[in-house]
């Protein structure tokens, strides 16, 4: 069974725990991503921020974005997976904690990110489905 590090997306964006979160919005977009980690200014994962936190938690709140910090919105510690993990691990770890992304950890340094998608392009439908199926029920 391959590794985190097999299937991770690597070149990851990162957004800093102090940046407004309208530029975490415009890295988002820029990325072409739904989720970034965040970073403090040790560069050690704070957690991860996603389109959908901004949304509900910024501009639907009534919030303005250019005063919320992207470090504001991040919850609880990060949900990681270390890069020699096998998948059966990241798998596991997805479903018990009901995430779609995972950032994948060296050490303390965040070297990639995991998403669903990364798993369907690496594993057969069956695992694919499966881990789908568990993420998509409550």
């Amino acid at each position: 069974m391959p590794t985190a590090r097999e299937i991770m997306t690597t070149n990851v964006t990162f957004v800093r725990g102090d940046e407004p979160v309208r530029e975490a919005a415009t890295k988002l977009a820029d990325a072409g991503v739904g989720a970034l980690p965040i970073c403090g200014v040790d560069d050690q994962l704070v957690g991860m921020l996603t389109d959908r936190d901004i949304v509900t938690k910024v501009i639907a709140a009534g919030k303005d974005p250019l005063a919320v910090r992207a470090g504001e919105l991040a919850q609880g510690e990060a949900v990681t997976v270390g890069a020699d993990d096998d998948v059966a691990e990241l798998m596991r770890t997805m479903v018990a904690h009901k995430v779609r992304r995972v950032p994948v950890i060296d050490g303390t340094r965040v070297v990639g990110v995991i998403s669903l998608a990364d798993v369907a392009r690496s594993l057969d439908d069956a695992d694919t489905g499966m881990l789908t199926e568990a993420l998509s029920t409550d």
